[in-house]
């Protein structure tokens, strides 16, 4: 049965008219969006025991202390406005009148399109709150990219996002699943990126937050999920801002593990050729998530399974995790070139390469056309392929730069791009480590 998604208006007054629902509003930048639809519903006396905007940074510091980073659009930050918050609750809503509520702490630091649009809009939005009368707090918090190209349509945006987070954190936190969907509720296609969510409390004591972060993925919200070798998740550009990367492409369902014996190869040609230092080095395992999501209706509950347990396997290995949907390389280039990244090597299987520059493989469209958007997407971008070589079988012969079957219209390219160094075979392997394909 299908479910029924509340407009922002009615999910607003159904809190408001809940007699045990009562908290307080923080919010800095951008106005107080997610306040005044509460506001707007009607009856928001029931709900709202204080809204505060500290937008001046003497106020907030004064208020929530000082960031260390000097980042107040931080997850950091807001932690603290939920905590400083939350605890003011528990401290003056004492007495027979509050005996019955469950409280909450809202907060959110955004920076909205600035009046000459300059910077990156993006927030960071929270709630602490009791899932059970006089219970221990719970948390959600995640991180989004505002996308409309108009500063009021992000304010609308974020006042949205705020009542769906609270309306949800009160009726849906027994399905996780439809608690992040009903996230995007009543938002135009297109409008905001939910591309981390991170929880905490004991509510939540049996969820799978690599699951939640993958079904950001599933559901068109976020294009990638990070996760550290312990599994836990990262917000991509606090941890991919200005560094070098690496990255292994592999595909979902591969049958067989990772080739590390020619990845630790690559790892250290790449630190070696452009003189990287291991305290500015990322180095991941990226598995793919696209070929699942392009037979969407065929994606179940296993298939986001499957990937948590992918993911898990691969953390075990002491590696960084990045999930993805970029079905070439290039869309995965494209995507890391917004963290400005000193220098960015991926490595891949050389018979991937003989995919590209084949133009048998192309059925649709301009092959040429096709060949260049995926050079010029991949390769403006700081970027250098490490590819490994494959086993041939039938004739057992390894398969290198130098021997690849290239189409003879892309060969011109393709000697381009190995002779200046775009595209550099993997050195000093040992034989025995390379695989058939």
């Amino acid at each position: 049965m299908a479910r029924e998604i509340y407009e922002t208006k009615r999910k607003a007054l159904k809190i408001n008219l809940n007699e045990e629902i009562y908290g307080t509003f923080a919010e800095i930048g951008a106005g107080q969006e997610v306040a005044r639809n509460f506001f707007n519903a009607g009856a928001a006396s029931g709900t709202i025991a204080k809204t505060i905007s500290a937008y001046d940074m003497a106020f907030s510091d004064a208020i929530y202390g000082a960031e260390d980073s000097g980042r107040y659009v931080s997850r950091s930050r807001l932690r603290k406005m939920l905590a400083h918050e939350y605890e003011l609750l528990t401290e003056r809503l004492v007495g027979d009148k509050y005996r019955n509520k469950r409280l909450f702490a809202f907060a959110n630091t955004v920076s909205a399109l600035n009046f000459n649009k300059t910077n990156e809009p993006h927030g960071w939005i929270g709630l602490w709150f009791q899932h059970e009368v006089g219970g221990a707090p719970n948390e959600i918090i995640f991180h989004v990219r505002l996308l409309d190209s108009d500063n009021l349509l992000q304010q609308k945006v974020l006042g949205i996002l705020g009542v769906s987070l609270v309306f949800a954190a009160y009726y849906y936190t027994r399905d996780v699943q439809t608690m992040i969907e009903s996230l995007a509720d009543n938002l135009s296609p297109g409008s905001v990126e939910i591309d981390l969510v991170k929880i905490n409390g004991p509510v939540f004591k049996d969820v799978n937050e690599r699951l939640i972060n993958l079904y950001l993925i599933a559901k068109g919200f976020s294009k990638v999920a990070i996760f550290n070798p312990e599994g836990l998740a990262y917000q991509s550009k606090d941890f991919l801002y200005k560094k070098d990367i690496m990255i292994l492409r592999t595909k979902y369902r591969q049958k067989s593990n990772p080739n590390f014996d020619l990845f630790n190869l690559a790892v250290e040609q790449f630190k070696r050729n452009l003189g990287i230092k291991d305290d500015n080095l990322v180095v991941m395992i990226e598995v793919l998530m696209s070929n699942v999501l392009d037979s969407a209706p065929q994606f179940t509950p296993e298939d986001l399974q499957y990937f948590a347990e992918r993911a898990e396997y691969l953390c075990s290995t002491g590696n960084h995790i990045l999930v993805s949907n970029f079905t070439r390389n290039h869309y995965l280039a494209e995507y890391l070139a917004q963290f400005k990244p000193r220098n960015v090597g991926i490595s891949t299987n050389i018979s991937n390469l003989s995919n590209v520059f084949n133009s048998k493989q192309y059925t649709k469209g301009n092959y040429a056309d096709e060949l260049l958007a995926y050079v010029s997407g991949l390769f403006s971008k700081n970027v250098k392929l490490y590819a490994y070589p494959y086993l041939h079988k039938p004739d057992n012969q390894i398969i290198t730069t130098a021997n690849m079957p290239v189409s003879e219209d892309a060969r011109p390219l393709f000697d381009f791009l190995v002779k200046n160094h775009y595209i550099i075979d993997i050195e000093g392997y040992d034989e025995r480590h390379v695989k058939t394909v």
